[in-house]
């Protein structure tokens, strides 16, 4: 029996859910913090457990032997019997549930609890029929939330946020790399091109034997339906609902349908104008010497992408920037702006740690780091108006700046760690935290955790107030969404950007869920020449990885280095801050 990595750590993370449902100290959080370690895992559990047996999956960081010997029985029998007695306990559809914005296990399980719900429908039936705001701890305002988030959810159904569908497609990637029929496989679609959300996953391979190969892709442990099968091309549906699709192309024209399957669709039908205007007829099979409607002639480019733009005639253009939104004009100019690279990060300038809403200590996110190739991070725990993240007053601030002195000692230089803040700002757009605190910090980073339904115009002016305080370094996740789960709140971002131009204030790319400057948001930074930071917003050692999808993010954005502050050294990063 197989098993994939986000199989079972979807399974750890609903076992820690359920445990904090029923009030179980720590062990939520160890479960949480597995889940994350094997989502991001570059090797599959069931490789490590056939190499070293139960000894090999206890050496995974945070695996003790009660884990180890649940992902062993996932591993050897595909189900969990500790899981299903949780389950069946409480039988809610905990993914589906925790999906809307501000419901938590504690939350689920009162509302099984009182009302009886168990999934989605069961929520939208319960909040249209008024039933949640009369209950305690919920009321009107979470009611209207709750249908808000219901009606946002169904905006995306259908598509899989890429944080959950890269690590699966890098999995199918290298698996079936492995066959021996298999000369080449790589993902192509809008997962090559980093979208923040995806429909499918599209994969080619270059093989002479393709019905060995579509008779391994169809019966894979993951395939719920087979939806096609044929000589060169099959489509499945994952058990996950996620449709993917496999293509075996010749040698010959494997730049040619890399190409045409990475899109953009608008991107490709420029390309193929392009062609046409030149005497061409470019496909998915390569790009050939028309003689006819009917007849393609002679082939003259497709083996590779970098022969086909060549050919055509301009200059190799990233998969992040195919949207035909103005990358092929300057393409052919030979003037596209060099994006950043996904090594070009130095530091992470927002991390959270076991001081409020973070799961480790200050110590081990910077062994981590140093793991992840980082030179620097900024601690920005959560202050004192968050109450339920335990944030830091002036007083709990002041004893963990003193903390990160004796531990920048300890490193000697391994990684410097900068004192920070992730400061609320308030209703009226002053600060959680005095000026004097701020002052005595290194990086100074603000949000808003409350208030998302200002008018726009109060919005507006209230996260200005806190960009012009003369102490604020960084605006984190600046207009506050959270992809699938959250729309941004209503700001004017044409007027954030300017007075982050004025004021100095370095906007924010956040990696997490929240994806938030989006790209298009990005752009116009980069036309402005307003910086930006790439930050992981971690809430635990293992989410240094997230940083990928910030640099995604930033790419999509046409961001170059120079655009990022913190992919420059740290004394260089620091002459970008107000200080």
């Amino acid at each position: 029996m197989s098993i994939s990595n986000s199989e079972i750590a979807k399974i750890l993370y609903e076992i820690g859910e359920y445990l904090a449902m029923q009030n179980v100290p720590f062990k939520p959080r160890a479960y949480e913090k597995v889940a994350l370690t094997i989502e991001e895992l570059e090797e599959e559990a069931g490789d490590i457990y056939k190499k070293g047996g139960l000894k090999a999956l206890e050496e995974i960081p945070g695996v003790g032997v009660s884990i180890a010997e649940k992902i062993e029985e996932l591993l050897k029998t595909g189900r969990l019997k500790y899981y299903d007695s949780l389950k069946k306990k409480t039988p809610v559809d905990l993914q589906e549930l925790t999906r809307i914005e501000g419901l938590g296990p504690k939350s689920v399980i009162k509302l099984y609890q009182k009302l009886g719900v168990k999934n989605l429908a069961d929520l939208e039936k319960a909040a249209k029929a008024g039933k949640i705001g009369n209950l305690e701890g919920f009321g009107k305002k979470t009611e209207e939330n709750i249908l808000a988030s219901i009606g946002f959810l169904k905006k995306g159904e259908g598509r899989f946020l890429l944080g959950n569908a890269l690590p699966l497609a890098r999995m199918l990637e290298k698996r079936l790399a492995k066959l021996p029929e298999v000369e080449k496989a790589v993902v192509a679609g809008s997962v090559r091109r980093r979208k923040e959300t995806i429909g499918d996953i599209d994969i080619l391979a270059i093989s002479k034997k393709p019905e060995k190969v579509m008779d391994y892709f169809t019966s894979m442990p993951e395939v719920a339906r087979i939806i096609a099968k044929g000589e060169t091309k099959s489509a499945v549906k994952f058990s996950s609902g996620l449709d993917v699709d496999l293509r075996v192309v010749p040698e010959e024209s494997y730049g040619a349908a890399l190409n045409y399957f990475t899109g953009s669709k608008d991107h490709n039908v420029a390309l193929r104008k392009i062609a046409i205007e030149k005497g061409w007829k470019l496909n998915e099979y390569g790009l050939f010497n028309a003689t006819s409607d009917k007849r393609q002639g002679k082939m003259i480019a497709g083996k590779t992408e970098e022969e086909l733009y060549r050919t055509l005639g301009m200059d190799y253009i990233e998969p992040e920037m195919r949207e035909n939104t103005g990358e092929i004009e300057l393409a052919q100019k030979h003037q596209l702006p060099k994006i950043i690279g996904y090594d070009d990060l130095q530091g992470d300038l927002q991390t959270q740690t076991d001081w409020t809403d973070g799961s480790d200590s200050i110590e081990n996110m910077a062994n981590e780091a140093i793991k992840s190739g980082l030179k620097y991070i900024a601690i920005t725990d959560h202050t004192k108006r968050l109450a339920m993240t335990h944030g830091l007053d002036e007083k709990r601030i002041l004893k963990q700046m003193g903390e990160i002195d004796r531990l920048n000692k300890k490193f000697g230089g391994k990684i410097t760690i900068l004192k920070g803040t992730e400061c609320d700002i308030l209703k009226d757009g002053s600060l959680d935290l005095p000026d004097e605190i701020l002052a005595k910090l290194d990086v100074v980073g603000v949000s808003v955790h409350s208030n998302f339904n200002l008018p726009r115009a109060e919005q507006t002016e209230r996260i200005k107030r806190a960009m012009a305080n003369p102490h604020v370094d960084i605006l984190f996740h600046p207009t506050g969404r959270i992809v699938q789960k959250r729309e941004a709140y209503d700001l004017d971002i044409d007027e954030i950007i300017a007075c982050a131009k004025k004021t100095g204030t370095i906007l924010e790319i956040n990696a997490s869920e929240r994806l938030d400057l989006k790209d298009e948001h990005i752009r116009k930074c980069v036309e402005a020449g307003v910086k930006m930071a790439i930050d992981s917003d971690a809430h635990a050692a293992a989410q240094f990885l997230l940083l990928e999808f910030g640099i995604a993010q930033a790419r999509r954005g046409w961001a170059t280095r120079n655009d990022i502050i913190n992919a420059r050294p740290l004394q260089k990063m620091f002459g970008y801050l107000k200080k």
